[in-house]
């Protein structure tokens, strides 16, 4: 249920973002998100983690998953946004779920079973067969590296995180992961000499606030579900998004229309791939 939450409000996350764009560039669009991620976590630190629990030890692999996936993978996904559209992009990071459980099985040592791997595998077809129907939106396919490196990004910091989550709890180490991100995306913005392109429109704001938020509730209940289970089952599950992005992509008008038969295939790929993952826990 954690996963799947998480997967909405990236999905969610998703959606705002991309609205947000059409008014605004993509350095304001990532650095917002942080922005809002760091003020959330750190009010929520402060107030509800005590004293006794803030360690070091768990410093190195959020500050670390913090620079690769908050920064690099956000900033890589704002960009696919920017570049596909919503449902391109969020289908293909969801290649996500494949780079966790192979990175899972080789450096954490968790035993995947055939089920795992094969509702992985099939989320994975799923997702490939949505990406396919981009061509008939309007983008190049070169464009979706995009994606992909994002996808990579957010498939390797969730081996840190679950390192990490051995010696902090999932609150503080959202702190450090954000905290991280937050002084190397500015450090980035403003040695690239891009400090005007965070300026946006009061609109695109809102939407970006917004987007930031849903983003970051994703990654908090991300690390519980972390702290709960392996990440060969939990990332699977939580790279859903895609479903929940073309739901409410179906809510817009304009993107209605983009619903053709390769999509709805895809998304019958990945409810079957949650099916396989979901029956090896019952």
């Amino acid at each position: 249920m954690l996963a799947l939450s998480s997967a909405l409000c990236a999905s969610l996350a998703t959606i705002l973002i991309h609205r947000g764009l059409q008014g605004a560039g993509v350095y304001a669009g990532a650095w917002i998100n942080v922005v809002v991620g760091a003020v959330a976590a750190w009010t929520a630190a402060l107030l509800l983690v005590p004293a006794q629990e803030y360690t070091w030890a768990a410093v190195p692999y959020f500050a670390l998953s913090g620079l690769i996936g908050t920064t690099g993978g956000r900033l890589f996904r704002v960009l696919a946004i920017k570049k596909v559209g919503a449902p391109a992009a969020a289908a293909v990071n969801n290649l996500t779920p494949l780079i966790a459980s192979v990175l899972a099985i080789l450096v954490l040592g968790e035993h995947v079973t055939l089920p795992i791997v094969g509702g992985t595998l099939v989320i994975v077809a799923g997702t490939i067969l949505l990406s396919l129907s981009g061509r008939y939106v309007g983008f190049r396919a070169r464009d979706l590296v995009y994606p992909f490196i994002a996808a990579s990004c957010f498939g390797t910091v969730q081996i840190l995180r679950k390192l990490g989550l051995a010696s902090a709890g999932p609150l503080l180490g959202a702190t450090i992961n954000i905290s991280a991100a937050l002084i190397a995306v500015t450090t980035f913005v403003v040695a690239s000499g891009n400090l005007g392109s965070l300026r946006c429109g009061r609109r695109s704001l809102l939407y970006f606030i917004a987007g930031g938020i849903a983003e970051n509730s994703g990654v908090f209940l991300l690390l519980l579900a972390l702290g709960f289970g392996e990440v060969s089952v939990v990332i699977p599950l939580a790279g859903t998004a895609p479903l929940f992005v073309l739901g409410l992509a179906y809510l817009s008008p304009t993107d209605r229309g983009r619903l053709g038969w390769r999509i709805v295939l895809g998304v019958v790929l990945i409810v079957l791939g949650v099916a396989l993952l979901s029956g090896v826990r019952s």
